[in-house]
């Protein structure tokens, strides 16, 4: 089984990744000497689809499980979610030794290893993420939290698992438009950091969906992904330089989704639109070339997700909710702009100005 270590001063674990490994997940967590109580966190169409595998898997290795429905969707991501799950876990006298596992995709992880930091001032937390986005992204590194009404995010920890187990087979039933939010992360990583994944995905034939993507190439995009990512952040588990570069595309897409109140994009595809408008504002700031923003832009396209930002949003309504985004510094926005592929920097030089200009055209 495909293993990639994320190296830490204090949490080091690792990330596994095979095909059919779900059925693993109670001996994986065995051999890590977890307690014996386990509540098995998702949302209610993941469980339907495998839970009572995760569930066979743990009882099978000695656990005693139960288990926590969130209701899917973004709009959920909130601390009246996370009160629930400590309700959860009250009942069923989960102790320190416990285990939070989360099945799902990036709110179901991102809630769950909240929940996991705070309840009882911390118990062990595990991620089986189930959609591309979070086995690729939001599974790796220890964020964690939910949405504040006035920003995506705002409410968090940093707080490790102890594992996190990839079962590619499980994007089979993850619906189309989660796969293509998904890859634009992975397009991201070819941006900031591997330029060779960002060439293996423009050689490639399709790699909009699950059912017409290469497999060897999904293995090989998620383990580079994954790679990338625990690369980054063994150097910066807390974002105090390196790991702001994950957050390429983020900046203005956060405030699409939060202007939009996050219905009318998924996290991906504000991700991309975000992507685009980034790579114009480097070209604009003659940080890179416009032949590598044209070529990120295609890959973009190729991937079948957005590039615009809607024309209902106000521009300067755009400029205000930048300003609440945690990567602002001194009151300046830092955004993360490529000056070539496989390279970015962070900078706080991007004027308004220049952002009105890319969001016009």
């Amino acid at each position: 089984m495909p293993t990639i270590s994320v190296n830490l001063p204090a949490n080091s674990y690792n990330i596994l990744i095979s095909s059919g490994s779900l059925t693993q997940l109670g001996e994986e967590m065995k051999q890590l000497n977890l307690g014996k109580k386990v509540l098995l966190v998702s949302n209610p169409e993941i469980f339907n689809d495998y839970g009572q595998t995760c569930i066979k898997s743990l009882e099978d290795a000695g656990f005693e499980t139960c288990t926590h429905l969130i209701p899917a969707g973004e709009t959920y991501k909130t601390l009246q979610s996370i009160a629930r799950i400590y309700d959860t876990a009250l009942e069923h006298h989960l102790e320190r030794s416990s285990t939070l596992v989360a099945l799902g995709g990036g709110v179901v992880g991102d809630m769950t290893g909240f929940a996991a930091a705070t309840w009882l001032r911390g118990v062990n937390f595990v991620q089986v993420p189930t959609s591309l986005l979070a086995m690729v992204d939001a599974s790796i590194g220890g964020k964690t939290g939910v949405n504040h009404p006035q920003g995506k995010n705002l409410i968090g920890a940093f707080y490790q698992p102890k594992l996190v187990l990839i079962d590619p087979q499980v994007l089979k039933t993850l619906p189309v438009r989660e796969f293509r939010a998904g890859m634009a992360e992975v397009i991201k990583y070819g941006i900031i950091w591997d330029k060779d994944l960002f060439t293996k995905l423009e050689q490639a034939g399709d790699i909009d969906r699950f059912a017409s993507i290469n497999q060897e190439l999904l293995q090989t995009i998620l383990i580079r992904s994954a790679r990338a990512k625990a690369e980054v952040v063994s150097q910066d588990e807390k974002e105090a330089g390196l790991r702001a570069i994950l957050n390429y595309g983020h900046t203005i897409g956060h405030a699409i989704e939060s202007l939009t109140n996050y219905q009318q994009f998924v996290h991906g595809e504000a991700v991309a639109i975000g992507m685009v408008a980034a790579g114009k504002i480097a070209s604009l700031m003659g940080l890179w070339t416009e032949e590598e923003a044209n070529r990120q832009d295609k890959l973009i396209a190729k991937t079948k997700l957005p590039t615009k930002i809607p024309t209902e949003l106000d521009i300067n309504a755009i400029i205000e909710t930048l300003q609440s985004d945690k990567k602002v510094k001194a009151g300046k926005v830092r955004f993360i702009l490529p000056t070539q592929i496989g390279k970015v920097i962070i900078t706080d030089r991007v004027t308004d100005g220049i952002v009105k200009n890319v969001i016009e055209q």
